[in-house]
């Protein structure tokens, strides 16, 4: 048999073609090509020439087809039509569609340009979007021109045809309850309520159920519908002029309404229309109000710039366009130390009394108030309770006097409002550090963390023991001074005096700020740098002890001086410097404490330095000087002083170290004489024992020659008594063990077999308990299992199974059985020839089914 396929071997000729096989022959006289078709023998002349095959037919199973590209024409009975040279003519540049038929060759010039596909099945709630490629007729005879579009819906079977392609597969929409679709035309068309529809325009279809968009339909969005209760409700707008069916009214472009329960419960908008908001209602209780700008009126139309006063208890929905001016408000409770101050924006009359706009009042409790809208509520007053030693500033408005009201509760009215007292930056960190710098030096400059200041009330100051605070006055000009302990609270014109001391070492102006002015006795430190009349120059640390005088506590004596530290200092450095200056370095060094003292304090009458030395400016009293360290500031001086030093320390080191050498010395003798006796000593004892070392040697020998028989014949004696008393305490010890073993054994043997009968014994007993106790549990089960199922139940369930099997027999219609235990013989071979010739007959079916599906 020649090989299938294309280009066979030219050599052939003698083609042996299958059934439902095909070959192409090509008369190579006439360039005709002709169609031989299986099964059948061919012999190939020397004139032809098998172009194609042999090839398997094409076989378009049930369901399914095919697309032939370039077909052949057939007449009106289905035959092939040939040219007068014997060519099949073709249908060229067009298709065919081919569905299930007997198998077919391709003639040639036709292309299979779709193998064999299965039909398109177009379940139920779907739909194929066609169009129409060119102009025909459809087998219901109706006309399609190039371009129409429609829908095959399921459920079907697609057939395809040449003129029509299929754009997409459409699956219907399921509307739910309370759901909606929104269409959009693409074309002008007819819904599916044979309305007409323009195109762009769109509607809302709100059947529940599966919906089919048409072919000229489109959905736009699926729309849920709002759920509306008692306390929500819908803010809805125009987009256009339309007539609202649901509602029976005519709805103009850009109005705005509201949906509520009253209306419906549930709403789907419709195309003109979209929701501006969800609205939830608003509840008033008993102890609310709140007011309503721009409210609707009667006709349902805003009353632009008027407010409405709302009180509760009351629930209700805002209108469109309606807006709360502060939201729900409180009803003012206001108690016996409460106030409200109120005022006027227009006029109105408040009850018998006509009220201006701007007219400003206070209310005071107890009581309830509503403002009504006119009236505005510009603050909320309460009674400031205040203490004997506390305050606060008052300023009239109108007026713009302040002053301070001390110990006592105080209410403002509308005319007052409190005064914030400003002051310098410098008192604000003195007063938030709660303590003066003069007071502990530790802790200068360090400022701790403290709350602010509250300016309205009174500025209240501690003044410590033994100290003093300078007020001014700004307004009467005059200034007053408080000494400690006290408790000074400033009016409003009143400032206090800032003290700034010098400080440091040496001493700096303007380094310690304080209010106070503390008193002594205390003291200070300052650095001062002399001249010798030698000029050695020396840097000296002294420390004074100062006080205030009793009699310059006068107030204005103590403060004349700002810096009474830095003033004393310079003063008395100048006293120093000038009495160094006469004395010589030498003279200073060793009377330095003199000096120093004779020119601070000065001398008496009888040339005895003076205990103190006052300052008759401010009373100030210097009562003693404490010289710290002397230094000198210049290097050269300094280096001298230290050889000098030196000098003195290399000069004692010698000494000590020669005195040192000395002792040393003495004693390496006296221990070197020691040393000499003891070594004397030791040789004489020494020789002591060498010479009693020699008799016992000699005494050695003798008893060694003398006694070694007598040793030997003792000894020998000796060992034989000891061993023959070893051997007889060996056997009585021996026999001992054996009775102790013996004894032993028996007794353990004993208590084993004791233990092993009561552990037998204790094991019987328990068994025979348990025995005794599982039946009598098994018979009361029983006797409760049977008391609570009851003698007819269990003789229900003893008969249920045969009556139900007599029953089963009866619903099956058998005329006769048979039971058997499996145990007598029965003749079953009717039976098993039955069996047989059933399964014989199936299997018969079986092969001619499979050899007409090979056939196929």
């Amino acid at each position: 048999m020649a090989s299938k396929g294309r280009g066979s071997d030219e050599s052939t000729s003698i083609y042996r073609i299958p059934p439902y096989y095909y070959i192409h022959i090509l008369d190579q006289n006439t360039n005709v090509t002709s169609v031989e078709v299986g099964p059948k023998t061919y012999i190939r002349q020397d004139n032809e020439k098998v172009v194609f095959g042999p090839q398997q037919m094409i076989t378009i199973p049930p369901r399914h087809y095919c697309v032939i590209e370039n077909p052949v024409s057939i007449d009106a009975e289905g035959k092939v039509i040939f040219d007068e040279n014997g060519q099949a003519k073709l249908k060229h540049a067009d298709l065919e569609i081919r569905l299930a038929q007997d198998p077919f060759p391709l003639y040639p010039g036709e292309t299979l340009k779709k193998p064999k596909t299965p039909l398109q099945v177009v379940p139920a709630n779907s739909a194929l979007r066609l169009r129409a490629l060119l102009d025909f007729t459809s087998d219901a005879k109706k006309d399609y021109v190039a371009g129409d579009e429609w829908l095959f819906e399921g459920p079907g079977t697609y057939i395809p045809r040449k003129e029509v392609e299929v754009v997409e597969t459409i699956r219907a929409v399921i509307i739910k309850p309370n759901q909606a679709i929104k269409l959009r035309a693409r074309k002008e068309t007819l819904d599916r309520e044979s309305n007409p529809r323009v195109t762009g325009e769109e509607w809302v279809v709100k059947k529940t159920g599966a919906y089919l968009p048409g072919a000229y339909e489109e959905v736009v969005e699926i729309v849920d519908a709002y759920v509306l209760t008692d306390k929500v409700a819908l803010h809805m707008r125009a987009t256009r002029t339309f007539n609202d069916e649901k509602l029976k009214k005519t709805r103009k472009n850009g109005e705005e309404w509201l949906i509520s329960l009253e209306d419906t419960e549930t709403h789907i908008p419709n195309v003109y229309e979209e929701v501006v908001d969800v609205v939830n209602i608003t509840t008033l209780n008993n102890r609310q109000y709140c007011i309503i700008c721009d409210p609707v009126g009667a006709d349902g139309k805003p009353q632009l710039g008027q407010k409405k006063l709302v009180k509760g208890e009351k629930s209700f929905f805002l209108q469109p366009g309606e807006r709360f001016e502060k939201g729900t408000q409180n009803v003012y409770v206001l108690g016996e130390d409460e106030g409200l101050i109120l005022k006027t924006t227009e006029e109105f009359m408040d009850g018998k009394e006509k009220r201006a706009p701007g007219d400003r009042w206070m209310i005071r409790g107890p009581r309830e108030y509503v403002p009504p809208v006119e009236v505005e509520v510009t603050s909320h007053r309460k009674a400031i309770p205040l203490d004997a030693n506390e305050g606060v500033y008052v300023r009239n408005i109108k007026t713009g006097q302040v002053r301070a009201v001390v110990g006592q509760t105080y209410m403002l009215d509308q005319d007052e409002e409190l005064w914030a007292k400003e002051l310098p930056p410098v008192v604000e960190d003195l007063l938030a550090q709660g303590k003066d710098p003069l007071a502990d030096r530790s802790e200068r400059g360090s400022k701790g963390a403290s709350k602010a200041r509250d300016k309205t009330k009174v500025v209240v100051f501690r003044v410590p023991h033994n100290a003093a605070v300078q007020i001014y006055d700004y307004k009467d000009k005059k200034a007053r001074v408080n000494f400690g302990p006290d408790l000074v609270m400033l009016l409003p014109d009143e400032q206090f005096t800032v003290l700034s001391i010098s400080g440091g070492k040496p001493k700096r102006p303007n380094v310690i700020k304080a209010l106070c002015l503390l008193l002594g006795p205390d003291f200070c430190t300052d650095i001062v740098v002399v001249e010798t009349a030698d000029h050695a120059r020396l840097s000296l640390q002294l420390s004074y002890n100062w006080h205030f005088a009793h009699e310059a506590k006068d107030g204005a004596r103590l403060f004349s001086v700002p810096d009474f530290i830095g003033d004393a200092c310079k003063a008395i450095a100048s006293r120093i410097r000038g009495a160094v200056a006469s004395v010589k370095f030498d003279d200073f060094h060793k009377n330095s404490a003199k000096i120093i003292r004779a020119s601070v304090f000065g001398l008496d009458e009888k040339n005895k330095v003076r205990e103190k030395f006052t300052f008759p400016a401010n009373g100030l009293n210097i009562t003693s000087v404490d010289i710290q360290s002397v230094e000198p500031v210049d290097q050269r001086t300094r280096d001298a002083l230290q050889k000098s030093v030196q000098l003195a320390i290399e000069i004692t080191t010698a000494s000590q170290e020669a005195s040192a050498k000395h002792e040393a010395d003495r004693l390496e003798q006296e221990a070197r004489g020691r040393l000499e006796r003891q070594k004397i000593q030791d040789e004489a004892a020494s020789e002591k024992a060498r010479r009693e070392l020699l008799q016992l040697q000699a005494e050695s020998a003798a008893v060694e020659s003398t006694g070694q028989a007598k040793a030997e014949a003792q000894s020998r004696a000796e060992a034989a008594r000891i061993e023959g008393e070893a051997a007889v305490q060996q056997a009585q010890l021996k026999a001992e063990a054996s009775n102790i073993e013996a004894a032993s054994e028996l007794k353990r043997l004993t208590a084993a077999r004791d233990a092993e009968t009561k552990y037998i014994k204790d094991q019987n007993e328990l068994e025979i308990n348990k025995t005794q106790e599982l039946a009598h549990i098994e018979s009361a089960k029983f006797k409760h299992m049977v008391d609570a199922i009851g003698p007819n139940t269990i003789q229900s369930i003893a008969t249920a199974g045969p009556e139900m099997q007599v029953k089963l027999l009866k619903s099956l219609g058998l005329q006769s059985t048979l039971i058997t235990d499996g145990k007598s013989p029965i003749n079953l071979f009717n039976t098993a020839e039955g069996l047989i010739s059933t399964s014989a007959v199936a299997r018969k079916r079986r092969s001619s089914f499979t050899s007409e599906m090979s056939d196929e």
